[in-house]
């Protein structure tokens, strides 16, 4: 496996990503998965504020137009972040810290789907009432956003 991990990082593409000093390369892939999971992450937080009260004269139903731009945001995070994987995955294939922010996106992308399914999806969001669930869903959410980004920024220095 570390043969082909390092085959892989040796790739034209690899380089390029992390060593040609190119602003196409390094920098704006870095961007893109910033932009990526500010949307699906920033998005989702402004949701978990209006489930805890923030907000309250917002309708909550209209907000869930923004669970495409969420997926959106996942797809160019993911994206990027596997060209950001090939650019070193030896390093980062070997190091807890990877998988640890890789369990949280997955937590907070399926939480995401909860929240969607169990409380935009009910039909007494429509009326104002708000399922019970959403109060902890929305705590959950928080959590595995924040638990993510700062995972995923100890990956630099761990």
């Amino acid at each position: 496996m570390d043969s082909f991990l390092q085959s892989l990082q040796q790739s034209g593409f690899a380089r390029f990503i992390g060593e040609s000093g190119s602003l196409l390369g390094y920098p704006t892939v870095l961007f893109l998965h910033t932009l990526g999971l500010g949307a699906v992450a920033g998005l989702n937080a402004g949701i978990d504020l209006r489930l805890l009260g923030f907000g309250a004269r917002i309708p909550l139903a209209p907000l869930e137009r923004l669970f495409p731009m969420m997926w959106w945001g996942f797809a160019v995070s993911a994206a990027s972040g596997l060209a950001l994987l090939i650019a070193d995955p030896v390093t980062k294939l070997h190091q807890t810290v990877f998988y640890v922010k890789l369990l949280f996106v997955a937590l907070g992308v399926v939480n995401m789907q909860m929240i969607r399914t169990r409380i935009f999806r009910n039909p007494a969001v429509i009326g104002g009432v708000l399922p019970s669930s959403a109060r902890g869903l929305a705590i959950l959410s928080l959590f595995f956003w924040i638990a993510a980004t700062t995972a995923g920024r100890l990956i630099a220095y761990l």
